[in-house]
């Protein structure tokens, strides 16, 4: 009756009929629904038919992840009594036997006031460093969050949880869910797309594909990441004596065998294949025309810095994103790594700043000055931050910091966000959230929020559980919502 090559256990239980209880659970798995569900219908973009759930601040995201662990004491959380308490041991009321990781866990925790100074930004009065003077110059247009707090004290999993709300890799992303829920308006990009910095330097801080991946979502909603190479998108393009004519015969023919294969397996990665070849053939000509930057005005370089004529810079990536944001795309995530600064504070910090202030700030002004900053939501911050405590000899210029979840420091821009608004604070060592706790998942739910999702109500079904971004977790952070 079956082709012995071709008799797979999904294509069996793809031919089986009948009303039994095991083919009805077969059938509903096979599709990736629960038991007796139908599959949810889909909005004109893409996304699902009943969402929004409420009105809608924010059309789009563009998160400047800024992967390695910024340091929440150099640029925003201005300390200025903590010189009182140099060189002495950490209060053990304020440590509180808190976990360390095995680089400083033994080690005396004496504690390393501020390397760089503060000041005071804008109407708000924003307390910003002098490292970053031009995010500091659009203080004003930042809705500063500075009790975010995680569990996860390793990069990895405190990435991982950060994007996926699970430390365990596997889950979708955040920009994942959005793509699942709403769809993109852009028809000839991808709904979610990646951009990573191309250093100067080599990098050791990995940047794992999961971080920007679908998890169990169907595989059209992971983040497309384009490359720093003269091929953006891998295959995109046709091999050489291939006409377009014939790229278009090519498609039509596979998406007939397709439906065919599809109606007999119930697969639904069959859907989600024909659709990305049908992506890929529009991005043919979509991804050319988005990253050629030929067509930007000279003063446009000159706002993002001279870094931005460097292709797969954070400058140059920032550029990007705001195309990306004109064209539509729902989400845009942009990685630039190395906030990593266990030794050489003063002076790896610093570079990561130079890597990143103006082209960020530059950003927030080309979106204002366009109109799109009102609907787009902009999101700057990393895993967590970094310790009060020196790691090294603190009273040289090899000191660093070591990883830090217990408090950090997020901010955002648009979207429905409070502009010139600071909410939280830390404790006198910035080592405790003080008041205004906001967790991982509360900052994801609010996300969501701003794009009219009801954090609870998007959910997946996934092996017999209805899994959620925030899991069991989260609550919205009404006081930012302007």
């Amino acid at each position: 009756m079956f082709d012995h090559l071709s008799t797979t256990r999904r294509y069996f239980l793809g031919q089986c009929t009948g009303i039994s209880l095991g083919a009805m659970a077969a059938g509903g798995l096979l599709q990736g629904h629960a038991l007796g569900q139908q599959p949810k219908a889909r909005n004109e973009h893409g996304g699902l038919a009943d969402l929004p759930h409420h009105d809608v601040k924010a059309k789009r995201v563009i998160y400047l992840t800024q992967s390695g662990g910024p340091s929440q004491i150099e640029l925003y959380d201005h300390k200025p009594d903590m010189h009182k308490w140099a060189g002495k041991d950490l209060p053990e009321e304020i440590r509180q036997g808190q976990r360390l990781t095995t680089m400083t866990a033994g080690k005396a925790q004496l504690v390393m006031p501020s390397h760089a100074k503060f000041r005071q930004w804008g109407e708000s009065g924003a307390t910003v460093s002098e490292w970053l003077p031009h995010i500091g110059a659009v203080a004003d247009d930042l809705c500063f969050v500075k009790s975010m707090h995680s569990e996860y004290i390793n990069h990895a999993p405190a990435m991982t949880f950060m994007m996926t709300g699970s430390q365990i890799p596997g889950r979708p992303s955040v920009g994942a869910w959005a793509s699942y829920g709403l769809g993109s308006p852009n028809r000839d990009l991808p709904d979610y797309v990646v951009l990573v910095s191309k250093m100067q330097r080599p990098s050791d801080q990995p940047l794992y594909n999961y971080y920007w991946g679908n998890g169990f979502l169907p595989s059209r909603y992971q983040g497309v990441k384009f490359r720093n190479a003269s091929e953006p998108v891998l295959y995109l393009e046709d091999p050489d004596g291939l006409p377009r004519e014939m790229r278009r015969k090519l498609l039509d023919g596979i998406g007939q065998l397709n439906k065919l294969k599809s109606r007999k397996s119930g697969d639904p990665e069959i859907e989600a294949r024909t659709r990305q070849f049908e992506m890929a053939y529009r991005m043919q000509a979509s991804v050319p025309e988005l990253t050629d930057l030929s067509d930007e005005p000279e003063e446009v370089f000159e706002l993002y810095g001279p870094d931005s004529r460097r292709p797969g810079s954070y400058a140059a990536n920032c550029i990007l994103a705001r195309r990306l944001a004109e064209r539509g795309v729902r989400f845009t995530q942009l990685f630039h790594p190395d906030w990593d600064h266990h030794s050489r504070l003063s002076t790896w910090c610093v570079a990561r700043c130079r890597d990143t202030d103006q082209a960020t700030a530059a950003l927030i002004t080309d979106l204002k000055r366009r109109g799109l900053l009102e609907d787009t939501l902009v999101v700057w911050g990393g895993e967590f931050g970094r310790g009060v405590a020196g790691q090294g000899n603190w009273n040289t210029p090899s000191a660093g910091r070591d990883h830090h979840p217990r408090c950090f420091t997020y901010w955002m821009a648009g979207g429905g966000v409070k502009a010139g608004y600071t909410h939280g604070a830390t404790d006198d060592f910035s080592y405790n959230v003080a008041e205004g706790h906001v967790h991982v998942h509360d900052l994801q739910a609010t996300i969501l929020h701003l794009l009219g999702i009801d954090h609870e109500q998007l959910t997946y079904r996934y092996q017999g559980r209805d899994f959620r971004l925030t899991d069991v977790h989260g609550k919205v952070v009404h006081d930012i919502v302007s």
